[in-house]
């Protein structure tokens, strides 16, 4: 998964206004095999469904905004807790 660099450039987290960086592969593999079990919830405390392409993290690692279909979803509530990982 890519992100156009100019666009990456602008976005940030519409909640702290944290600058986003694309996350490695392998989270995104780690946040997929969740979706799959079913075990993996938006911080608006709904099932995250469906494969993510890739995804923002957050700057301090907190919270992932999912990209679906080249598009990053950045809304505050469709924002992924990566605590749940641990």
């Amino acid at each position: 998964m890519s992100i156009d660099k100019e666009l990456l450039a602008i976005l940030c987290c519409p909640e702290t206004k944290q600058t986003v960086s694309l996350a490695e592969e392998s989270l995104i593999q780690k946040l997929n095999a969740a979706v799959a079990r079913g075990e993996l919830k938006n911080v608006g405390k709904r099932p995250v469904s469906g494969e993510l392409d890739g995804g923002l993290i957050r700057a301090d690692r907190a919270i992932l905004y999912p990209i679906r279909d080249h598009i990053p979803v950045m809304l505050i509530e469709e924002g992924i807790p990566l605590e749940q990982l641990h």
